[in-house]
């Protein structure tokens, strides 16, 4: 079973060099793109195993990528090294996705024509094996999750409120911050 995070021939070559990188960091790769342009962009998607990353650890992330790619050098022009959080409405690249977005609403597309059609959009309904199943206005059908050239959820306003809901939860670590000190100002007479 393959998955969806590096497409091209290059991506999986750069995904081999960086994903155990990110991994010995206590990350996942979610999704690398190499995007042409007059300067390439090299796109890394990554998270935290439970899900969610913070600004400076994509930036620590880029840090460590950035150290391998300048010893492997396995590109050759200039290009410009971007390092995000998958977003909202994310990419869903992996089988074990398909099972952590149960009920939410998604874009999926086929390499080949299924049932006279390659676009499907509707809620995800878990996995069951190899196979994605979605809820499609006409029922649910199962994909094989080898079938899929992309896929990724659908921003919708009950996605937005979980993911913000589920922000709020996560635990801040105040040791992580200097305490705030006030000082009273003298009694006036």
């Amino acid at each position: 079973m393959t998955d969806l995070i590096a497409k091209t021939g290059m991506d999986k070559r750069l995904a081999e060099i960086v994903g155990p990188v990110i991994e010995d960091m206590g990350f996942e790769l979610v999704r690398l793109r190499l995007m042409g342009g007059q300067t390439p962009t090299l796109q890394i998607m990554a998270e935290r195993p439970e899900g969610g990353i913070e600004v400076d650890e994509c930036a620590d992330i880029s840090t460590a990528v950035s150290a391998v790619l300048d010893v492997e050098d396995p590109l050759v022009d200039a290009y410009t090294l971007e390092v995000s959080s998958p977003g909202i409405d994310r990419p869903l690249t992996r089988l074990k996705d398909f099972d952590t977005y149960e009920g939410y609403e998604a874009k999926l597309e086929t390499a080949e024509m299924i049932d006279g059609r390659k676009r499907f959009r509707g809620v995800l309904a878990g996995i069951e094996g190899s196979e994605v199943l979605v809820n499609l206005d006409e029922g649910t059908i199962g994909l094989q999750f080898d079938w899929l050239t992309d896929a990724k959820l659908v921003m919708t306003d009950e996605l937005i409120r979980e993911m913000l809901k589920a922000r709020k939860a996560a635990q801040v670590d105040e040791t992580k911050y200097d305490a705030i000190e006030t000082e009273s100002a003298p009694d006036e007479d």
